[in-house]
């Protein structure tokens, strides 16, 4: 299999990581739009037989990425850039006749006049609006498919396959007990995305009523991790879970909560509260004449690469899915989980857990459709696909998952 990966921050560099490992890639470009970046993802690579090189490339470029896709013989594009170049890539890689993974779907948009009851422009719905356009011409979009989203719906698939026959209720719980040493605030994922996930209305499915949305940090709730971490308070949060189960698996109600902690909601509540959440340009002095710059990037570009804070981490992150319903007339909840150990992590690949934790499950899938057990058209979610053959390589690649029973 010949891969486009484009984006080489945290989660595509762990990508390229763990694949070197695996046989059924044939070649890897990986590009970016600083070629530096690209080039330093592959340098530890150069005694694989000339299986990655690299590229730049400008995500938002349909026409520069379908030629690369083209020039390149690639088979897929793997999306690992934020969610602001899903529907460029997502094009790109149509038009080149090239199948296509990404780990966060298309942007939502609020409702105009009540953004914390009704959708508005739910997140994937402008991918889901091409199906027929991915079902003429016979490739697969598999969107979704990192760890949450991603893992997570494999869980839900399963738990549904087998281990209930009536499903009341699917949600997903993320937590973690990892600290950064040195920072007083230091996201382990892209700052960007995280703003964009949470400060956005969040949706919950109900079978009876549909999609609809609640206020930011709503329905908190203590949920208690496993692997040592513990009780964490979980709150409401927009996530591609609750928009992707409902299409495949048959369930009363399905939420996503994260456990981000009264600190972190505080200064994301902060930030939004000075505007420094837009994404719209804003125009600000330059040493060469006023520059039009985008808030939102300004706090990323402040705060640390989560890709370089590794060595500066401690603990464990835990992505699961909760599943409460009946298995031959007798009331179940089980908590279906894959826990990460940053020590582990990076002495086993060099990346923090967190960025680590996401990339390996797309790379499963890259596997999984290279030798044939996951295939389809259209546009799918993992949920969509059988779930024991990912199970089963997810502990073969040496990081098993798990199920706790509830009680």
């Amino acid at each position: 299999m010949r891969v486009l990966l484009v984006g080489a921050g945290g989660v595509g560099t762990a990508v390229t990581r763990i694949a070197a490992r695996r046989d059924f890639l044939t070649h890897m470009v990986v590009a970016d739009y600083d070629l530096a970046r690209a080039e330093a993802a592959v340098a530890t690579h150069k005694d694989h037989e000339g299986r990655f090189s690299a590229r730049r490339l400008d995500a938002s470029d349909e026409v520069a990425v379908g030629r690369v896709l083209r020039e390149e013989r690639c088979d897929v594009l793997l999306n690992a850039t934020d969610p602001r170049f899903v529907m460029p890539l997502f094009n790109a890689a149509l038009a080149a006749g090239a199948h296509y993974l990404d780990m966060a779907m298309s942007l939502s948009a609020p409702h105009a006049t009540a953004p914390h009851e009704q959708c508005g422009v739910k997140l994937g719905d402008e991918q889901f609006a091409q199906v027929a356009a991915w079902e003429r011409a016979g490739r697969l979009a598999l969107v979704g498919m990192g760890v949450e989203p991603g893992l997570s719906d494999v869980f839900a698939r399963y738990a549904a396959d087998e281990l209930f026959d009536d499903i009341e209720e699917i949600g997903v719980r993320d937590g973690s007990n990892l600290s950064v040493e040195g920072y007083d605030f230091a996201p382990s994922f892209s700052i960007w995305t995280t703003i964009e996930e949470c400060l956005n209305p969040p949706v919950v499915y109900e079978r009876d009523r549909g999609w609809f949305t609640t206020a930011p940090f709503s329905d908190p709730e203590v949920f208690d991790f496993p692997d040592g971490i513990g009780p964490v308070e979980c709150v409401n949060v927009e996530h591609e879970e609750v928009l992707l189960i409902p299409r495949w698996v048959d369930a009363r109600r399905v939420t996503f909560k994260y456990g981000l902690g009264d600190d972190f909601i505080a200064k994301l509540k902060t930030l939004h509260d000075l505007g420094l959440d837009a994404t719209t340009k804003v125009t600000v002095p330059g040493a060469d004449g006023p520059v039009e710059v985008s808030p939102r990037d300004v706090v990323a570009a402040c705060l640390p690469d989560p890709a370089t804070l590794g060595d500066r981490m401690k603990g464990k992150t835990c992505a699961g899915t909760w599943v409460k319903g009946t298995k031959d007339g007798v009331a179940r909840e089980v908590y279906l989980y894959h826990v990460v150990d940053n020590e582990w992590s990076m002495r086993e690949y060099g990346s923090q857990a967190v960025v680590w934790q996401t990339a390996v499950n797309p790379v499963i899938a890259l596997e999984l459709i290279a030798d044939g057990t996951w295939e389809g058209s259209g546009v799918l979610g993992p949920e969509a696909l059988p779930p024991r053959p990912f199970l089963d390589l997810l502990t073969a690649y040496g990081s098993p998952w798990a199920l706790r029973e509830e009680h």
